[in-house]
This record gives structure tokens, sequence and C-alpha cells, in this order.
């Protein structure tokens, strides 16, 4: 994660969880990107049986992507995101 501010962006990640037994995988992820996680909110959703986690993330697009690729491949989670163009 060696970002300056100039290439630094602003960005948005949805996570929904369809399989509980991949939680605490996707939480080792968010811990190895700490330093990018600005602000997080999980949200039970018991009536659909699954969670639901939203982040606002600061950082390089390469370092966000990275995020992103990482909880992509966590099989039980569908993961977007949005960024700022600068």
């Amino acid at each position: 994660m060696n970002s300056t501010q100039d290439d630094k962006r602003i960005g948005i990640v949805g996570i929904v969880i369809t399989d509980v037994e991949c939680v605490s995988q996707i939480n080792a992820i968010l811990h190895e990107y700490v330093g990018l996680i600005v602000g997080r909110m999980g949200i039970p959703y018991k009536e659909k049986n699954i969670s639901v986690i939203s982040l606002i993330v600061d950082g390089s697009n390469d370092d966000i992507s990275a995020l992103t690729g990482k909880l992509g491949r966590v099989k039980g989670a569908s993961v977007k995101s949005m960024v700022t163009k600068k």
C-alpha cells in the first residue's frame, strides 16, 4: 500500500455474504488492508439469511483493486466497488 496523496481515491466497497462459513476469511482480508479502510458497517439481514458489509476506502486504484480482487475470490461472498475519478 504505497500511494502518494496525488493518486489516492475514495471508494465504496459492498460485500454480500451468502455463506457464513466465509466470514473469517473476509475478516482476515479486511485486517490485511486495514490501512485503506476509513469506515466499515456490517448488517446481518436475517430474513434473507445474508450479511452485508459496506466499506469506505481511501487508497490508490491498485490498492483498492487488490483488496476487491482478494475479496471477490472468496467463495460465498459477492463484491462490488466504485471509486472516485480523482
